[in-house]
């Protein structure tokens, strides 16, 4: 997957060649490594449900990928890690 970052958007395109843009909510560094929580770029916003995804960040071959979590232990962490890290940054923000 290529990935290219901007603001809180980035575009990625898969193994197909099918380009996605998504949203970057947040990210935290867990073990070393950095993972993004990502939800489609045009999802509304008012939708009671929001299409959440976690992305690990690896470099492979000099490039730089985003990869799924298959270990269900680490997703589960990171997950906690990411809803902290979000509820934060919103209680940060509604201090302001």
């Amino acid at each position: 997957m290529e990935q290219d970052y901007g603001a809180n958007i980035i575009s990625i395109t898969d193994e197909d060649g099918v380009e996605y843009e998504l949203e970057v909510l947040s990210s935290v560094t867990y073990r070393g490594a950095e993972y993004l929580a990502l939800t489609p770029a045009d999802a509304d916003e008012d939708a009671e449900e929001l299409e959440v995804s976690i992305l690990k960040s690896v470099t492979e071959n000099g490039e730089p990928l985003l990869v799924a979590v298959e270990d269900e232990t680490e997703l589960e962490e990171v997950y906690d890690l990411l809803m902290q890290s979000m509820f934060d940054e919103e209680d940060e923000t509604d201090e302001d």
